[in-house]
Order: structure tokens, then C-alpha cells, then sequence
């Protein structure tokens, strides 16, 4: 499992993670036909802005335990930075109300950028400086 503050920008399945929801929006229908709603969740060192998809809106609430497997964190159609189970994913609810969580800091709201020397990665713009030095 992963913490949330480990979580990078990627175009794989690949984070295996738990957490609790604080916070969910209304269920809102894009294009006529697909329900999502975007929720906060947290777990002991960060927070992220989590996007429900479908029936997963009506199926959790806030309080609830989630494990994810296999969830993605990139770009939504609407450029947020969310985490979310995807096509490949998994959500579940493995509990309720009694987790230690923080609130801050909110990984969905860094500003992320291509690593220089991979560009299929994203870092934190300060990991992306380069130093170089020259001997005298």
C-alpha cells in the first residue's frame, strides 16, 4: 500500500492505497449518460481530490474506508488532478469512520511537471531542477 503523499501524476494503473472519505459533491450527469461526483479523501499523510464514477457515487459516503487497487492519478477531462479507480481499478469499502487522516497536504492542488530525464514521469518542480557544477 502507498501512502497518499507518494502519489504521483502517471498514465498507469498502478496505486494500490486506503483511505477515508471526508467530503463528496453532489452526482452530476455528463453528456446525458455518465454520473460522476468528486470527493476529498485522506489518509495519514495527505489528502487528494478522489473522482467517483458511475455507481461508485451512490455506493460511498463520507466516513467510509476505501481500499483502492490498481486506482490511477492523472488529469481528468476537465484538467483536475484526481485520483480515481479508472477502467482497471478497484474501489471497495473496508470500514467506516476510524482512521488517523490529515487534511494537508492536498496533492491534487501541486503543481506537477515532466521529469526532464523521464518524460513519461511527473515530478514536483523542485525535483526537477537540475544542478550542474563545474571544477575550477
Amino acid at each position: 500500500m502507498v501512502s497518499l503523499k507518494d502519489i504521483a501524476p502517471s498514465t498507469q494503473n498502478n496505486i494500490n492505497t486506503q483511505f477515508i472519505i471526508l467530503d463528496k459533491s453532489k452526482t452530476t450527469t455528463m453528456e446525458g449518460q455518465y454520473k460522476t461526483c468528486l470527493g476529498v479523501v485522506a489518509d495519514e499523510t495527505a489528502a487528494v481530490n478522489f473522482q467517483f464514477w458511475q455507481n461508485e457515487c451512490e455506493a460511498f459516503e463520507a466516513g467510509d474506508i476505501v481500499r483502492l487497487t490498481n486506482g490511477i492519478f492523472s488529469f481528468s477531462r476537465h484538467n483536475n488532478l484526481v485520483l480515481r479507480a479508472g477502467k482497471k481499478g478497484k474501489i471497495e469499502k473496508v470500514g467506516e469512520f476510524t482512521m488517523v487522516f490529515v487534511e494537508t497536504p492536498n496533492m491534487s492542488e501541486i503543481s506537477w511537471v515532466r521529469d526532464p530525464n523521464n518524460s513519461n514521469k511527473y515530478v514536483q518542480p523542485q525535483q526537477a531542477v537540475i544542478i550542474s557544477a563545474s571544477m575550477p
